[in-house]
């Protein structure tokens, strides 16, 4: 039995887990706490492991501009709008996906299929802000987004990394799918690594190791005798940043895929999606809450089968060397896997071959952390232009993922006096969705 184990379940001797981990990063000083090399230099190795397997993430692949769920994973061969690819056979009996899957299709066993989604907004900007945050947007609140919430659930009060962190790093769309913090404030906003898979300005040119520390000391000392007799949230803020920064020059070597053996580099291939779903997998790993990685452009009004015929092949290879990856580490049981994007794609071709806007009823997958596998939740009808059965919205699709993470989709936060709860009141997770 584990360390974090052995507690008699009564209330009155609970430690709830971000006060555990805490203490467990006052305890470590300094010291770079996101690969638990704090813990373990404690003698707690056991503990360390516990941790790192046991924290929840999410690694969300964010289709920007809009997949076409009839090229993916509600494909509908034989009719007049289906195109010309085929669907496979996956190792659930009875589900089936397009022929550009293969390797999903063989891999299904993690992974729900979710063909039900009706969003009702096919506006790139405005559907992407519902996507990210599980509701329409209103004058008063700013809401958070999913990585938002996750960094302030899952991340550590004083994380000295990133809780949240973003790859985009193309120009198609990049401004239409922003991550924000809202309310929740900018300590749970995400870094945004848009011109290199490696933070900017992080290098400690010139500066030894030794020299670093000692710097550091000297700042904490001198801080501290300034703090004294004195108290306020904006000294706590900058403690806090210089601490997350200070954090993240010293774990530089996670953004850093080169240190991965070639053998696990060229499973995932020489795509940057590939290296950013890598870079993703180390993070997590390490025991960043929330990853995001961009893959653009999917916006194809003209010629989408013959994009699709290259970015669908890309993404069952990723996304299935993901999986298996994680599946291997020990930590898909904790990581919650997703495939989103803004809406999906007509099932009617315009005269440029294209699919348009489509927010009717499109496709996500949820892969890992407390999903039922091997299975397929709600169904479009024959064409595709409807919702047959098991219409869901943004909101009831964030209210399951919420529970697959073990966070009550019911948790109010509050802005002033006023609670807000993490998804619109009434809305019930899927419960045929989870495990």
């Amino acid at each position: 039995m584990s360390l974090l184990n052995k507690f008699c379940g009564s209330p009155d001797h609970a430690v709830s887990r971000r006060g555990f981990l805490t203490s467990l990063a006052a305890m470590a000083g300094g010291a770079a706490f996101s690969d638990m090399t704090a813990i373990q230099a404690l003698g707690l190795p056991a503990v360390a492991d516990d941790l790192r397997r046991n924290q929840k993430r999410v690694i969300m692949l964010w289709l920007a501009g809009g997949a076409s769920q009839l090229e993916t994973f509600d494909p509908k061969p034989g009719v007049p709008t289906g195109g010309p690819f085929q669907q496979i056979q996956t190792t659930t009996p009875g589900i089936y996906i397009s022929e550009l899957m293969p390797r999903m299709a063989s891999r299904l066993k993690d992974t729900c299929i979710i063909r039900s989604l009706n969003t009702r907004n096919a506006d790139h900007g405005s559907a992407a802000r519902i996507m990210m945050r599980g509701r329409m947007g209103e004058p008063s609140v700013d809401y958070p987004d999913l990585g938002a919430v996750m960094a302030r659930e899952m991340g550590l009060e004083n994380s000295q990394v990133p809780d949240y962190v973003s790859f985009y790093t193309a120009t198609e769309g990049r401004n239409m799918s922003p991550g924000s913090a809202g309310f929740l404030g900018a300590r749970y906003g995400s870094m945004d690594l848009t011109t290199s898979m490696v933070p900017e300005n992080i290098h400690r040119a010139g500066v030894s190791d030794q020299d670093h520390r000692e710097r550091a000391e000297l700042r904490n000392q001198l801080s501290g005798m300034f703090e004294r007799g004195r108290s306020s949230a904006a000294m706590e803020s900058h403690n806090q940043a210089y601490r997350r920064v200070s954090g993240i020059m010293a774990n530089e070597q996670l953004f850093d895929i080169e240190r991965e053996p070639m053998r696990v580099r060229d499973r995932y291939g020489p795509t940057l999606f590939g290296k950013q779903c890598l870079a993703a997998r180390r993070l997590c790993e390490a025991g960043v809450p929330f990853i995001r990685v961009g893959r653009a452009w999917w916006d194809t009004h003209a010629q989408n089968f013959e994009s699709h015929q290259e970015l669908v092949p890309e993404l069952d290879h990723v996304m299935a060397t993901l999986l298996d990856d994680l599946e291997e580490r020990g930590l898909l049981s904790n990581t919650l896997v997703i495939t989103l994007a803004e809406f999906g794609r007509t099932p009617s071709i315009n005269s440029s071959v294209g699919r348009d806007h489509f927010a009717s009823a499109w496709s996500t997958t949820l892969s890992g952390c407390g999903v039922r596998g091997g299975s397929v939740y709600g169904r479009s009808d024959a064409s595709g232009n409807r919702v047959a059965d098991g219409e869901i919205g943004a909101a009831r699709l964030f209210a399951t993922i919420y529970r697959a993470l073990g966070i009550s989709p019911r948790k109010n936060y509050y802005l002033g006096a006023r609670p807000i709860p993490l998804t619109d009141p009434g809305t019930e997770p899927v419960s045929e969705v989870l495990a």
